[in-house]
């Protein structure tokens, strides 16, 4: 029998959907209890039959499922079915076991059976009734692994006995469920979780239902009956549905085996409510009329009359999740449409050729067993497939078919044929293309890993032939691996047939970018993205990338092809420059830009370091200082140099990329310009004035300058002077303009265009003064004139001004403060030019307006000032009590100070007065009270700002001052309006001193009479009865003291007076302050007419705070009361509802009454039991009472109870606190209590006895606190506290608890010690006990706590080495030592499962604090330059089989010390032209280099000769006509920092050929045969001189096949004479200079030689390269063959 279907009758019941979802228990025939094991909990909580695959794993292997548990429940009262029926999977069973087979270990299954079903969701159902297991729990949370079960009928549970009445129906009846749980479990059936459905959830080896033996002998019956029927009804290999039995009938239909033809038969009862349809078993062969089925969810069609079915009615099925279509005759599967819900789908026993049908997004499981499928072609896109069976099909005779599948489906399929995939078809699956899978869909073979690049590519190529452009054929269609944000290509090569002519049209390619999650999903185009490079971004790493090529030939447009990348990588974080250039005209002036374009390879893009290098002729590059940005303005110094633009990229993160370098052409300089020309100095007349202009294009030569003078007479300006750029004016310049011309002229002559400026109109010479002086004394207020002699200008009609200033040195006119508005010649010294110096200004002026350059003189000192003084001081105003008093005075001498000012009293005029210090420092006096009949006087000291003080002076007052007129300023009256408080007369009076003033009181009634009151005549007056409800006012008549009379003011009235507040005169307790009593109050009222007064109780405790108690008017004193104090607070109230003061009394603290025992009595008393006794006591605060508890053989009576106290035989002391729990010795016996009431403060009151009426129970037998103790790796005990009196033979037991959760009992171990066996590994031990009381009570069963996994020793590691030098460049690599103990020498052999490094590095040079290197995890480790002076440490840890890891292991090395330097990957860059740029490019490695050495030599092809380039040891050689032919070879010498050299290492180029402009012209001109330069000789050969062109004269080379000469033009003084002849025989040859690109130097022999020079480099080669041509037949290469040229 294959592997992976059930073939045995099941009941189809709920628990069969338990047994799916946890079969790891091992099944077993005989139990020692009637429980279920935790395997069974899952019964009710599922749906669908989900039955896991079987096998032995370990636990990192297993399903972690948390499904809601509960025991099954079995009716034993279901009959025999007369028709024996197909089982729920439609399996025949081939061999029976005996019932009482009982299955000891995974090790003795021999057949395993699977069977593969999609696992759904569980949900929590109502438990049917049924006794729970012991560790009823113990699965709930745990992880199942799955183990193999022998083909025998499954039980109910591994530990429930199999029920004998059990009968073949096709049901067996269950706990009903409500709407509810039908709502709840249609729910359940969903999609796999990630953790079960790509494990083994989607298989299972064992059976559900619980059947007795003669189940099974009808069950196979039965299927050898079926057996002899078509091989198309065996289904051994498919997967049919489990019947709902659950779920009500408006939901359900269950039709199987009805013989059913038509889906519109009558009676069929289809409804749109349906949501699980069971139609198998019947003649069903069209779906029409299922369409009608809106809601269902499972519909089961398997064994019907289908043949070439029409699917499309299905598309109305929108929630169907599962659809069983096994056992038919379906061919094809193309029609069915998208089901937007299915899961699960089973074709099995078909006759399907291939498995091509639409895309299902959320099929999970594709069940295709035992069909024709022999190709893998129109293969669909199943996003969700987890797991794929395709037993018993031709497909399986293809190698790798396994392999195929996993590229078709992708990383979410997980099982195949219901195996676990294999780790080797993994591996073979990575090996393949991306686009294989594409491939396989559309028929391709699966070949070798190593073909299937070719393979693919050709059978997608004979696949697109027909759609390529006529003429064309494909060649390459690849995308390069992509990176995170990394630049990835994608290439497209056609080939063209050179048959095919079609020149007039150019082969357009489109491309388009595309993303996917997998290969054969539905790629999204990306917008944009349509050149041939597409960056990568962050979020398509993980995906697929996809470019589509359209080629355009013309006007059409061909059908587009593809290719597919694979798996876009996350970038590395360090950035590289993809390409770089610099963009701009490169001529001076001009704006230069560095465009670079950098792959950031998921970096964070940061400033990078970008700088400028200037390169003259012949020498290193030279970085110019502060060009660091991306654009650099070319100066001056860059003409005739090439620039060298330097970037290096850096992320955030700080990493930098390689740096990379582009090169210019040499820099031009520009046309000669000038611009900003202007005339510098004062246009007057005598003075000199310069024109000055910015000259800008190369080096300035001989630029021409020209003064112009404006014609007066006509509009034109006359030359007036040339050659020159200064000019001084005359007097035939004034009144006319002057205009400056700029001739820019550069270096070599050429000249640019001129500019100009005109000047203003030239002006007179200015009037002048001279000898200045200022005369006078220089004080304040004297006058000071000044002195001049004036020329040129009138003395009259010049202005002078006057100006102070702080500072004795004159600076034009800073600092200059004028000091009048006026202009004169002479002035008078304010007081603000005290201490400044006098500056005058004199402008002289003529008679024509004109004004001349002002002089200015500055006096010889200061200004002075003098001392201070008063002038005059006088006092005006009335001198009357209220007057103003006003002094005036006049100050001179310097800036006023804070002078002082005092006012005096006088008795009389001659005394010295009295200051009065209310007006010091004041100016005005307000005359008070004080002064009357005195004399006033004003003294002021006058106080200059620097603090000198002058004389005094003092004014007297004329008269003395007289008192003012009595009056009052205000009156009222003050005071409430109540009965019986006093008012107030409140007054302001002013005139002098007051005498007697008089008052009169006044009461006014509601009519407005007014009454004055009797007697009633001083300032204030007692409310009395009388003035109740009446107004009062008062008058003042006020009275000086000298009897003066002022007038008489009455003031406002107040009132209505009213009465006064009711009142409580006292207030007292009434009765004793003692627990228990009674307290009264008595309370005297006045204020009117008493109301209802209110009164309040409060109880006052220790700390203060205070608690209302009532408002009754007694108070009983309780318990609470004890202690503290009552108060009482009484309110008066009188009859019109007004509240006086409330008064309140505070009571003595309240006594406790006498210490009383009320009540004692004794409930009945159990074992272990604390026994309460019910008591009630009074009199205070109960204190620590008097308890004896006495244990009595017999009931005591009442004579007994009197005298308990007292010694007596079979009555003892048991205790002496309130409670008792009685102990094993009170069992049988009775309990009295002896009390004595007593009170907190230590008095007694009279003892109480009381005795129990019934003797102690034992308690019922209970064991706690059952533990597990190990006492070695190897042996356990069990422990436990007995409870329930007297202990008889309890019952042990041992149970093992394996990793799914499941308990099982240990057979015979039945003691409280146990030894480990080796099926005890990887499990829990749990110790259980069962107590047992001498009267063979029994008590419940206790289970300890599972101990900690039985595992065996832990792996060590007894030591770490390293093998390797701590050198840089050196790998290091640990080795462990393993103990040599036999028990460690067992567990690395047989439990050991890997071991991990991890390496670190000391944080600072040499310290010896590590950090962890995060992407070092392997056993080695290669030392880089960055390591150099650290220390490594390395770290190991071994991991077992069972997850545990060992105690680390370090090992450390020494300081790492750098390598020997040398230099790798050299190679010499450039174009291979002789007017490039070669650069070395090289990684060094060897510490930090120091002065490495390099030397360029010259090889000739073929010959192992070198020739030294003299003076060329720099990283860049520029190459020359010299190279030509030679291969360029660099000798690298590394040197490290401290002078150690390595191996020397070279590099060569290919042969320089000549340029391509220069080969052209060059053999244009040798096929002449003769040719004719024109050049420049240096007359003076003076190696010190500067090269300039007044030195070089005109010469003509003259160049043959034969000779060379070298000949002076002729002119009208001289003839042509011939300077050089000769052969190319040797020693003739011709010289270039590596500082001069200009010059050459051709020598015939020792005496005839000449140096010529030309205007560029292009020329000076062609002319070499032309000689060396004619005199190729000496030399030992053949020019020829350099430049090519046929001969």
């Amino acid at each position: 029998m294959e592997e992976g279907e059930g073939s045995v009758d099941k009941v189809p019941t709920s628990d069969t959907k338990a047994q799916s979802s946890a079969e790891s228990v091992k099944a077993t025939r005989r139990v020692t209890k009637p429980s279920v094991s935790s395997s069974l909990k899952a019964s009710s909580s599922t749906t669908a039959p989900t039955l896991k695959k079987i096998e032995s794993k370990t636990v990192s292997d297993a399903v972690k499922v948390k499904p809601t548990l509960r025991k099954p429940n079995l009716d034993q009262s279901n009959t025999t079915s007369n028709a024996i029926r197909r089982n729920s999977t439609g399996s025949v069973q081939d061999k029976q076991v005996p019932v009482k087979k009982t299955i000891s270990s995974v090790s003795s299954t021999k057949e395993p059976m699977r069977r593969s079903l999609p696992e759904p969701r569980r949900s929590s159902l109502p438990s049917p009734a049924g006794k729970p297991s012991v560790r009823a729990s113990s699965s709930e949370t745990k992880s199942v692994t799955t183990s193999p079960v022998v083909r025998t009928p499954k039980t109910v549970g591994s530990s429930v006995k199999p029920s004998s009445s059990l009968t073949s129906s096709s049901r067996v009846s269950s706990t009903s469920i409500d709407s509810t749980g039908s709502s709840t479990l249609r729910k359940s059936i969903s999609k796999l979780t990630s953790s079960t459905a790509r494990s083994s959830a989607v298989s299972s080896g064992s059976k559900s239902g619980s059947l007795s033996s003669s189940r099974e002998r009808t069950s196979t019956s039965s299927s050898q009956r079926k057996a002899t029927t078509a091989d198309v009804r065996v289904s051994r290999l498919i997967m049919l549905p489990h019947v709902e039995t659950k779920v009500g009938d408006d939901v359900r239909l269950d039709l199987r085996g009805h013989r059913i033809r038509s889906l519109k038969a009558h009676g069929l009862n289809l409804s749109p409510n349906l949501e699980f349809v069971y139609l198998r078993d019947n003649l069903l062969s069209s779906l029409d009329g299922i369409e009608i089925l809106k809601r269902v969810k499972v519909l089961d069609l398997s064994f019907n009359d289908f043949k070439g079915l029409d699917f499309e009615p299905l598309e109305a099925c929108k929630a169907l999740q599962q659809l069983y279509l096994a056992g038919n005759q379906i061919t094809s599967l193309t029609t069915l449409p998208v089901l937007p819900s299915l899961e699960f789908l089973s074709v099995a026993q078909n006759k399907l050729k291939s498995l091509s049908m639409a895309s299902q997004p959320r099929l999970q499981v594709l069940a295709a067993s035992k069909n024709k499928v022999s190709t893998l072609k129109g293969f669909p896109f199943l996003p969700a497939l987890e797991h794929l069976r395709l037993e018993e099909n031709p497909i399986l005779e293809m190698a790798h078919v396994e392999a195929a599948s996993i590229l078709l489906v992708g990383p979410t399929l997980k099982k195949f044929n219901d195996r676990d995939l294999s780790p080797k078809e993994i591996t073979l699956s990575k090996h393949y293309p991306a686009h294989a899978a594409i491939c396989i869909a559309e028929g391709w073979e699966l070949s070798s890993s190593k073909q299937a690049v070719e393979s693919t590519f050709n059978f997608l190529v004979e696949q697109w032939k027909d759609q390529f452009p006529a003429g064309y054929m494909l060649k390459e269609a690849s995308i390069d691996q992509p990176s995170e944000e990394d630049a990835c290509n994608c290439h497209f090569i056609f080939t063209k047939d050179s048959i095919i002519n079609n020149d007039d049209a150019e082969l357009i390619l489109n491309y388009q970018w595309f993303i996917g999650n997998t290969t054969l999903s539905n790629f999204t185009a990306i917008t944009d993205a349509t050149s041939e490079v597409y960056w990568p971004k962050h979020d398509d790493v993980g995906k697929f990338l996809k470019v589509e090529c359209t080629p355009v030939l013309g006007d059409t447009v061909y059908s587009p092809i593809f290719a597919i990348s694979s798996r876009v990588s996350p970038g590395t974080r360090c950035p590289k420059v993809l390409k770089l250039e610099v963009r701009g005209e490169l001529v001076e002036g001009n704006t230069i830009t560095g465009h670079q374009e950098v792959a950031w390879c998921g970096a964070t893009p940061s400033k990078s370091i970008s700088s400028w290098l200037r390169r003259k002729w012949n020498s290193s590059p030279v970085v110019i200082v502060g060009a660091e940005n991306e654009e650099y303005e070319l100066s001056l110094e860059d003409v005739d140099s090439c620039l060298v633009y330097m970037y290096t990229p850096v992320t955030e993160e700080g990493t930098k990329g390689e740096p990379q370098y582009a090169i210019t052409d040499y820099i031009k300089p520009a046309p000669p310009s000038v611009n900003n020309v202007q005339i510098i100095g004062d246009i007057v007349e005598g003075n000199t004035i310069s024109g000055v202009g910015v000259y800008f294009g190369g080096k300035e030569g001989p630029s021409k300058f020209e003064w112009l003078r404006e014609n007066r007479d006509t509009p034109d300006f006359d030359l007036v002077l040339t050659g020159t750029t200064e000019y001084c004016l005359t007097k035939e310049d004034v009144g006319s303009r002057l205009a400056f011309v700029y001739l820019p002229v550069n270096f070599e002559g050429q000249e640019g265009k001129s500019a100009s400026t005109v000047s203003s109109v030239v002006k007179r010479a200015p009037p002048k003064v001279i000898h200045l002086k200022i005369i006078g004394d220089l004080k304040e207020g004297s006058k000071v004139t000044v002195t001049a002699n004036v020329t040129g200008a009138v003395e009259s009609l010049s202005r002078v001004q006057w100006f102070k200033t702080f500072s004795s040195i004159l600076d034009g006119e800073n600092g200059l403060e004028p000091v009048t508005s006026k202009f004169a010649k002479a002035f008078r010294i304010p007081l603000g030019a005290v201490g400044c110096y006098i500056v005058a200004k004199f402008t002289p002026v003529n008679t024509d307006g004109d004004t001349g350059e002002p002089a200015y003189v500055i006096s010889d000192r200061s200004v002075e000032t003098l001392p201070p003084n008063i002038n005059f001081l006088s006092i005006s105003g009335d001198y009357v009590e209220g007057g103003t008093l006003t002094a005036s005075y006049g100050y001179i001498g310097g800036h006023e100070g804070k002078s002082i000012y005092n006012w005096y009293l006088h008795e009389v005029e001659t005394d010295p007065g009295i200051m009065i210090p209310e007006v010091w420092g004041c100016l005005q006096y307000n005359v008070t009270k004080d002064a009357i009949g005195k004399f006033i006087s004003f003294t002021c000291t006058p106080l200059r700002d620097d603090g000198i003080v002058g004389e005094s002076r003092t004014c007297m007052g004329q008269e003395r001052v007289q008192p003012g007129s009595p009056r009052l300023l205000s009156l009222k009256v003050v005071g409430k309006a109540v009965e019986g408080t006093t008012l107030y007369v409140n007054k302001q009076y002013w005139g002098g001193e007051e005498g007697v003033s008089v008052f009169r009181w006044f009461r006014t009634n509601s009519d407005g009479m007014q009454m004055e009151v009797a007697e009633a005549t001083t300032s204030s007056y007692m409310l009395s009865v009388d003035d109740i409800g009446l107004f009062l006012s008062v008058s003042c008549e006020p009275v000086r003291k000298d009897w003066a009379r002022g007038p008489i003011v009455l003031s406002e009235q107040i009132g209505p007076i009213s009465p006064g507040p009711p009142t409580c005169q006292s207030l007292e307790f009434n009765g004793a302050m003692v627990e228990g009593g009674i307290l009264t109050f008595t309370a005297s009222y006045s204020g009117g007419v008493k109301g209802a007064c209110l009164f309040e109780w409060f109880r006052v405790k220790d700390n203060g705070l205070k608690e209302k108690i009532h408002a009754s008017d007694h108070l009983d004193l309780t318990l609470k009361d004890v202690g503290g104090c009552i108060e009482i607070v009484y309110t008066p109230v009188r009859e019109d509802g007004v509240k006086g003061i409330p008064k309140s009394i505070v009571s003595s603290p309240i006594a406790p009454a006498d210490p009383t025992g009320v009540k004692l009595k004794i409930p009945d008393c159990c074992e272990n039991t604390v026994v309460v006794p019910v008591k009630s006591y009074f009199g205070g605060q109960e204190g620590d009472g008097k308890y004896i508890w006495y244990r009595a053989s017999y009931l005591l009576t009442a004579s007994d109870l009197i005298d308990i106290s007292d010694a007596r035989e079979g009555v003892t002391i048991c205790g002496k606190t309130l409670t008792y729990t009685p102990l094993l010795v009170d069992v049988g016996s009775y309990l009295a209590l002896f009390w004595v009431p007593t009170r907190a403060d230590g008095k007694s009151g009279e003892p109480l006895v009381s005795v129990c009426n019934n003797p102690v129970s034992p308690g019922f037998p209970v064991v706690s606190k059952v533990s597990v103790k190990a006492l070695s790796l190897s042996s356990y005990s069990g422990y436990g506290e007995y409870f329930g009196g007297y202990e008889g033979s309890s019952i042990y037991s041992w149970y093992r608890e394996t990793s799914e959760g499941a308990t099982v009992l240990i057979d015979g171990a039945s003691s409280k010690t146990y030894e480990v066996t080796d099926s005890d590994y990887n499990c829990r031990l749990l110790f259980g006990y069962t107590p047992v009381r001498s009267d063979s009570v029994v008590g419940e069963l206790k289970m300890s706590e599972p101990t900690d996994v039985i595992l065996p020793e832990l792996p060590r590691i007894e030591t770490l080495a390293l093998t390797g030098k701590p050198i840089e460049g050196e790998v290091l690599t640990a080795i462990e030592v393993i103990p040599k103990s036999t028990a460690q020498q067992h567990v690395w052999q047989k439990y050991k499962s890997h071991v991990r490094y991890q390496w670190y590095v000391s944080s600072e040079m040499g310290d010896k604090d590590f950090e962890l290197i995060q992407s070092q995890s392997s056993c080695s480790y290669k030392l880089r330059f960055d390591d150099i002076g650290c220390r490594f440490k390395c770290e190991c840890v071994v991991t077992d089989s069972f997850g545990r890891c060992s105690e680390p292991a370090y090992v450390e090395t020494t300081l790492v010390s750098p390598g020997i330097p040398k230099i790798e990957k050299m190679e010499i860059e450039g174009r291979g032209y002789h007017t490039n740029l070669y650069v070395i490019r090289g990684n060094y490695s060897g510490g930090k280099e120091g002065k490495s050495k390099i030397q360029w030599l010259r090889s000739m092809v073929g010959s192992p000769d070198l020739i030294s380039i003299p003076g060329e040891t720099g990283r860049m050689y520029e190459a020359n006509v010299d190279d030509v032919g030679y291969r360029l070879v660099a000798i690298y010498t590394p040197i490290r920092e401290d002078g150690v050299e390595g191996y020397p290492v070279s590099a060569s180029t290919e042969p320089i050929t000549v340029e391509p402009d220069v080969h052209k012209e060059v053999k244009q001109k040798l096929d002449l045969g003769s040719v004719k330069f024109e050049a420049l000789c240096d007359k003076d050969r003076s190696s010190k001189k500067v090269l300039g062109t007044g030195s070089l004269e005109r010469r003509v080379l003259e160049a043959n096949r034969k000779r060379v000469k070298v000949v002076k033009p002729g002119s009208k003084t001289s003839f042509t004479t011939t300077e050089l002849r000769g052969t190319y025989a040797p020693p003739f040859h011709v010289e270039i200079f590596g500082n001069d690109q200009h010059r050459l130097r051709i020598v015939v022999d020792s005496d005839n030689e000449v140096d010529l020079m030309v205007q560029t480099r292009h020329l000076r080669d062609v002319i070499v390269l032309v000689i060396r041509g004619f005199a190729q037949k000496f030399n030992s290469t053949s020019l020829n063959s350099l430049l090519k040229i046929d001969a």
